[in-house]
């Protein structure tokens, strides 16, 4: 009996066992085989979930091409699994769609990630991290041989984006990230990217409200180098104060399809403000904030020589201080995208307190706070807070929900002085959800400075 005289679906079976990239191959072998295969689109659905996530989200979905879709996907592991760094380069773009898209459709399911796991398993491998996550302008500086910044700003962006997606892991591929700390904490801590048209933020400097992800790539490693270097000891006795970046891609993946919200929730007067509001804030959250003492950060900014306008500063090794905060957020009100607001989204306004964890006497970690979530003109998930203590405004911050709507990431941004001071202080911080439940809050009503978390 010849293969093509088997029933149809023991002959799919068996197919479906060939591995994807050799089904082209199977294809040419013979006229019946390539009738067979071409257009079969539950054979290549099969494959592409063998090794994939549904990127339907939920069955019900309508099917996407299942070929087009295989197709890429074995194309960028050939790129990725290659040693040819040139081929790897001239195929920047096409690599970093196909991991945006991949990390966009994962989806947990009994705490396993097939997308996870197959990004994870490539970016072992240091060619991959130099190639494609290593190439924004901190690496024309800071890099090493096998990595450089890449030509164009917007491809400077995206590896940057990259990298923040992936994180700081620990180990070998995480201390590579680590070794640029210096250059990474100059550009953090460079006032001059604190203007009006960054919004203190990480914006870029020219209005538009696009995520500046060369700056939060740089707050990442510097907060990276922080906990990890400088307080393993907290961190091993508060086990979740660990960044959620300490391993590949962590809090990127969703364990569940991420809800549709629709507009008319805004007026359905009875129902609960959390349920109205998409970004899922209420809840407790974990903070870390770094600072420089006030004169290292006036020496580093002020004392001459200066650089030049369009020149970074020289790297800066001066040890930075770090809190470690708790801080209950509750939703307030929701409301209506203004008409300067991205309008896919409503505005959401919360208000709740910090305490510090690890130091009760800094009045400047524990107070009231109160901010806004919000979309970005291009769709990112834009974060204000505000710490007020007795009652009067202190400190801002502006941050970006790494991996969009509800990720687990959290938030990674800058704090300020609330007046917008050119001579600062400013610094790097950022935040992650630990709970869903807001818990008891204790001496609600007692003076800001008295609080302690214990």
């Amino acid at each position: 009996m010849e293969l093509l005289d088997l029933c149809y679906d023991v002959l799919i079976r068996i197919l479906e066992g060939v591995d994807p990239p050799d089904l082209a191959k199977c294809s040419k072998t013979s006229w019946g085989l390539n009738n067979f295969i071409k257009d079969n689109q539950a054979l290549w659905k099969a494959h592409y979930l063998r090794n994939l996530d549904d990127p339907r989200g939920r069955p019900s979905d309508p099917d996407p091409d299942w070929l087009s879709r295989l197709q890429e996907a074995v194309h960028a592991q050939k790129i990725l699994n290659s040693d040819d760094a040139d081929a790897k380069r001239r195929s920047f773009k096409f690599i970093a769609t196909q991991i945006e898209d991949l990390l966009r459709t994962a989806i947990e399911r009994d705490g396993v990630s097939k997308n996870k796991a197959a990004l994870t398993e490539v970016f072992n491998k240091p060619s991959n991290l130099d190639a494609f996550l290593y190439r924004s302008s901190l690496y024309h500086r800071a890099g090493t041989e096998s990595q450089d910044a890449a030509e164009t700003e917007e491809d400077r962006q995206m590896s940057a984006k990259l990298h923040c997606l992936y994180g700081v892991p620990s180990g070998v591929s995480g201390r590579r990230s680590l070794s640029t700390h210096a250059h990474a904490r100059a550009r953090v801590y460079d006032l001059r990217s604190y203007t009006k048209n960054t919004k203190w933020g990480p914006f870029r400097d020219d209005g538009s409200m696009k995520v500046d992800w060369e700056m939060l790539e740089s707050i990442m490693i510097d907060l990276g180098y922080n906990s990890g270097t400088c307080c393993r000891r907290f961190t091993r006795h508060f086990k979740q104060f660990e960044p959620v970046w300490s391993e590949p891609f962590g809090g990127i993946v969703r364990d569940k399809p991420l809800k549709d919200y629709a507009p008319k929730l805004l007026m359905e007067p009875d129902l609960p403000l959390h349920l109205k509001d998409p970004y899922n804030i209420s809840g407790e959250w974990l903070r870390i904030v770094c600072f420089l003492d006030y004169n290292d950060l006036h020496a580093f900014n002020f004392m001459d020589p200066q650089p030049s306008p369009d020149a970074p500063r020289d790297p800066i090794n001066t040890d930075e201080a770090i809190r470690h905060i708790h801080m209950r957020l509750q939703v307030t009100s929701v409301e209506s995208a203004g008409p300067f607001d991205n309008l896919d989204l409503p505005v959401t306004h919360f208000t709740g307190r910090s305490r510090s964890v690890d130091a009760a006497w800094d009045p400047n970690a524990n107070s009231r706070i109160r901010g806004t979530v919000k979309l970005t003109p291009e769709g990112e998930v834009r974060w204000t807070t505000i710490s007020i203590f007795y009652g009067e405004e202190r400190w801002r911050s502006e941050g970006i929900q790494v991996g969009g709507r509800n990720s687990k990431r959290g938030v990674i941004g800058t704090w300020f002085d609330k007046d917008y001071d050119p001579h600062g202080p400013a610094g790097p911080t950022a935040f992650w959800k630990v709970s869903d439940e807001i818990g008891e809050s204790d001496d609600e009503d007692s003076d800001d400075s008295e609080m302690a978390w214990v």
